[in-house]
């Protein structure tokens, strides 16, 4: 079947031009590629989906930039504006499926090159003509939609430092980790994650959801916290702990002091303990001190979070910490939504939250990817208000919550839908989304077609993920990074 023409979406933060396209003969025999290709591979398709921005991006290829030549080469015009899709009509092919489709992109005299497909289906970072160029750019392509999607690469140690002081942290869009430390061996359906909280934060995650079980309860003068998912512990070879789980995300603070963590705690596990005892020995223990933890009841901007750990609660407080912060209480309140929802909103108004996680059959991880989806477009819809627009009045405007976004779920009695088989499933579903859909406002399948919908800043909200990391795929995160470029660019204009 024939490929349909190649559509590009300019997901950065400067207009591209597509200069040349050039067309090469493929760089192995036709024997190696045979009827593998295209839609029948199923397991390159799968993986182009996940492979946005990856930690390790391919160059294009080597062998192809070194022996072969093109048979075809052609000077175009195509310009792309910042967040913009463009049908070009050009087709992706054409002496067969197997060529190499060469494109030259400009930007603000500088040049990169990309080939297509990549050679492993892997996110590729084009080839600077220019050297030092101001922006490098990385792309992922779908070769069954003959889909480009274009972002700008992220130092993910310190994504942070390109946004302002003032950016509230409901604003952006933060990668998440499910169940953030269970990354050791451990019983079935309690592990959610294949690498350490150091590694995942060194890779972009700047959210970390943590369960933990006090150790003892009745004892206040005692710090211990068990890390627990449920009431199992983490790991089969002895019980890990919160301590220093703190040391690890403090490290990196220090070493990132642009950035900011959010930490959702909440207690689980066995035995005899309160969520008052649990409030009491965090704030006695670890969050006491105010220039290492934000705790003030209310949503962040950067400003007040750089460098710091950003505690929210998902237990309720002793009766004395009600009376923090001047009687308002202490940390941002997430202590209560409905179980199982697909769109819940905390009764503080922090936190708005899709949380659908009993997906009890296989059919059902389908709804679940749907919930996601809508909940990324609540997210996509706001717009976050800039100093600038607010010089004229003495009232602050209200803060957007922080959308909370699970892309997890479990059956533990079914195989097919531990964590690791679902984010299989789902994580891919979610780049494919957020490389074609998400935001999207004219037509190229846009929900409705993009039709009455608020041309918002994009945001992805706290996307909470199981299973990132796995094999050097960081391909999510650094999806849900890019998709804050939006806000970058309106935040340097100083308007909307």
């Amino acid at each position: 079947m024939e490929s349909p023409p190649l559509t590009i979406r300019n997901l950065t933060s400067v207009s591209l031009e597509l200069k040349r396209l050039e067309r090469f003969e493929p760089p192995q025999s036709p024997t190696s590629s045979g009827s593998g290709s295209g839609l029948a591979n199923i397991t390159n398709v799968t993986r182009s989906f996940t492979s946005l921005l990856g930690n390790a991006t391919s160059p294009t290829s080597a062998k192809l930039a070194e022996n072969a030549q093109s048979f075809s080469h052609e000077d175009v015009s195509h310009r792309i504006d910042p967040f913009k899709t463009l049908k070009t009509g050009i087709p992706t092919s054409a002496k067969g499926a197997s060529e190499t489709l060469r494109l030259i992109f400009e930007s603000s005299g500088e040049k990169q090159r990309l080939d297509i497909p990549t050679p492993s289906g892997a996110s590729t970072t084009l080839v600077p003509l220019t050297p030092n160029p101001r922006i490098l750019l990385t792309a992922i392509y779908l070769a069954q939609y003959s889909h480009l999607t274009l972002f700008s690469s992220a130092n993910l140690g310190c994504w942070m430092m390109f946004l302002k002081d003032e950016t509230p942290l409901s604003a952006l869009s933060i990668p998440g980790t499910h169940n953030s430390p269970t990354c050791h061996r451990a019983l079935p359906s309690v592990r959610c994650q294949a690498v350490g909280v150091r590694e995942q934060l060194d890779n972009g995650v700047r959210f970390l959801d943590i369960r933990v079980q006090p150790e003892h309860p009745e004892d206040p003068t005692k710090d211990g916290l068990v890390l627990v998912h449920g009431v199992f512990p983490i790991s089969l070879t002895g019980n890990k702990y919160f301590r220093d789980l703190v040391k690890e995300v403090s490290a990196f603070l220090e070493s990132n002091p642009s950035e900011t963590v959010i930490l959702s705690v909440k207690r689980e596990g066995p035995g005899n303990h309160t969520d008052a005892q649990l409030s009491r020995k965090l704030r006695d223990h670890y969050a006491g001190d105010v220039h290492h933890w934000f705790t003030a009841p209310h949503i962040p901007t950067l400003a007040e979070a750089r460098k710091k750990i950003v505690l929210l609660r998902r237990f309720a407080l002793e009766d004395g910490l009600k009376e923090e912060w001047n009687g308002r209480g202490w940390c941002v309140d997430a202590e209560h939504w409905a179980y199982n929802t697909p769109n819940d909103t905390c009764h503080s108004g922090h936190v708005a939250v899709q949380d659908f996680c009993e997906v009890l059959e296989t059919e059902n991880i389908d709804k679940k990817i749907k919930y996601s989806e809508e909940h990324l477009e609540r997210a996509a819809c706001c717009v976050c208000p800039l100093p600038s627009q607010q010089a004229d009045t003495h009232e602050l405007p209200p803060v957007q919550p922080l959308y909370l976004n699970f892309l997890s779920a479990s059956n533990f009695w079914k195989v097919g839908c531990w964590p690791e088989k679902i984010a299989a499933k789902l994580n891919p579903a979610i780049v494919d989304f957020l490389c074609r859909r998400h935001n999207e406002l004219e037509g190229v399948g846009g929900p409705d077609g993009g039709q009455g919908r608020k041309d918002g800043d994009g945001s992805t909200g706290i996307v909470v993920c199981d299973w990132v990391g796995h094999n050097g795929d960081w391909d999510l995160v650094r999806c849900i990074v890019g998709m804050n470029a939006k806000l970058e660019l309106r935040e340097r204009q100083g308007g909307a």
